[in-house]
């Protein structure tokens, strides 16, 4: 494996792959090979649980190149990972348990979307074991460490996804985000980790963590990667009973930014990481007009993601699995899922009653707010603190992730440097459901990139939903 590293070597990104093949510098045979070389420097670092053999994956460039029109396609011979819960024709799913993994028969659409338009698909990322945690150390395989070296977590569940981009292997990759699994290891990782609204983007084809909370998400190096992206992975499917369309774009008004007073911040101790986002915060007026806004709703939501009857809904899945062959289980996944096992059905109505009246007061927040800026994790942790703590240090990653997808909301893990110490600092943005286009366009001002508009205005001059 190659020696420790110090932060992210993002590599070609989407719109300089598309370049050099368009000029005729570069082609998909040769940006396959160059990603087949990339990974094999690498060895089994846990990034990977699985690849596309080079051989293999040097003809399937050939054959997009074949393709009739192969060079208008959108993402023309633009490599990308795959993390492995989502199914891909012809090759195991997985989810980091040996014992569970069958052979996908079809591609879920998310990513035969990619294809369609060109991409190439190199391989299955790693992932916390059955999506279910924030840390990337609960897997038989090699655990990944994270790209900023001294033996600091990868994040999770989708690790693999994050470190792929991270090291630059690939330009983009597919990954999920229940309860943070998208956004955490991004923030460690020092990439953009994208979590669009629920339903946006088909979750067909994905092996559920909890089916009602699931969000495909992507892991890009810059916002115009994850607009060409998500503009291709987005779609409405009648097979996804939450599939739902896009809402307006960003209308150019000013955005109005939402940030908790200071005291409801927390960073468990580590003042390295309180310093470098209240410097960050202190410069967020220039790009927006900020507004008061409490987070203690927001955190009253999350604590029932775990403390709740969510954990259960697991069980909808694994739960035949878990009484058949519990020692195939990583012995954390398995309390957790066993856990889920005490809730009846009166804590589970009664949970859903509590978010509802959660969910109706941060609704009246975004009222006179468009995003909400908060940390992505209040602090980091090695490998070894983790296994010492594995559920304790887990639950303070997810402290600002945990109410995303039960609140409805979209959110957008962007990175801001180091901490003195060297470690990754990151801030999420959040906004209410079908509002994606507006906190990606503050995602692009606060990271000084130009935008285009991601999709279409609509033909009237309405704030009506597009199709």
């Amino acid at each position: 494996m190659a020696d420790d590293a110090h932060g992210p070597s993002i590599g070609p990104s989407v719109a300089e792959i598309l370049a050099s093949h368009a000029a005729g510098t570069g082609s998909p045979t040769k940006t396959a090979a160059r990603v087949a070389d990339a990974i094999a420097a690498r060895g089994d670092d846990g990034t990977w649980l699985s690849t596309v053999p080079r051989g293999q994956l040097l003809a399937a460039a050939e054959e997009i190149e074949k393709r009739p029109g192969a060079r208008t396609l959108p993402l023309y011979g633009v490599p990308f990972g795959v993390k492995d819960s989502i199914d891909v024709a012809g090759v195991p799913t997985t989810l980091a348990c040996p014992d569970y993994a069958y052979v996908a028969t079809s591609t879920a659409p998310a990513v035969q979307r990619l294809l369609d338009a060109g991409a190439l698909y190199v391989g299955k990322t790693s992932l916390d074991q059955f999506a279910t945690g924030l840390n990337g150390t609960r897997t038989p395989h090699p655990i990944p460490r994270s790209v900023y070296g001294s033996d600091l977590i990868s994040g999770g569940s989708s690790s693999g996804s994050a470190l792929a981009v991270a090291l630059g292997q690939v330009p983009f990759a597919v990954a999920t985000d229940t309860a943070g699994s998208g956004r955490v290891p991004a923030a460690l990782n020092g990439v953009i980790g994208y979590k669009p609204s629920r339903g946006l983007i088909s979750t067909v084809g994905l092996v559920p963590a909890c089916k009602s909370l699931d969000c495909i998400s992507v892991m890009a190096g810059s916002i115009d990667d994850v607009d060409r992206v998500f503009g291709v992975m987005a779609g409405r499917d009648d097979r996804d009973p939450w599939s739902r369309d896009r809402g307006p774009r960003y209308a150019g008004c000013p955005i109005r930014v939402g940030l908790p007073p200071a005291e409801e911040l927390e960073f468990f101790g580590d003042s390295a990481m309180r310093d470098a986002h209240m410097a960050f915060r202190a410069q967020v007026s220039r790009v927006g007009t900020v507004v008061e806004v409490s987070l203690e709703p927001f955190l009253a939501a999350g604590a029932l993601l775990y403390q709740g009857p969510w954990v259960a809904e697991r069980l909808v899945v694994f739960g035949d699995f878990l009484a058949a062959q519990p020692d195939s289980i990583h012995p954390v996944v398995r309390e957790i899922l066993q856990g889920g096992q005490k809730y009846t059905a009166v804590d589970t109505f009664a949970a859903l009653q509590r978010l509802a009246e959660l969910k109706a007061t941060v609704d009246r927040l975004w009222r006179t707010t468009d995003v909400l800026v908060v940390p992505t994790i209040g602090t980091t942790f090695t490998v070894p603190e983790v296994l010492a703590a594995p559920i304790e240090c887990n639950t303070k990653l997810g402290h600002y992730t945990h109410f995303g997808n039960l609140l409805d909301l979209l959110g957008i893990a962007i990175p801001l440097g180091t901490t003195p110490d060297g470690r990754p600092f990151s801030a999420m943005l959040l906004g209410a459901a079908q509002t994606d286009d507006t906190v990606l366009q503050f995602a692009a001002n606060l990271l000084d990139e130009p935008r285009e508009p991601s999709y279409p205005a609509p033909a009237t001059s309405t704030a009506e939903e597009l199709v």
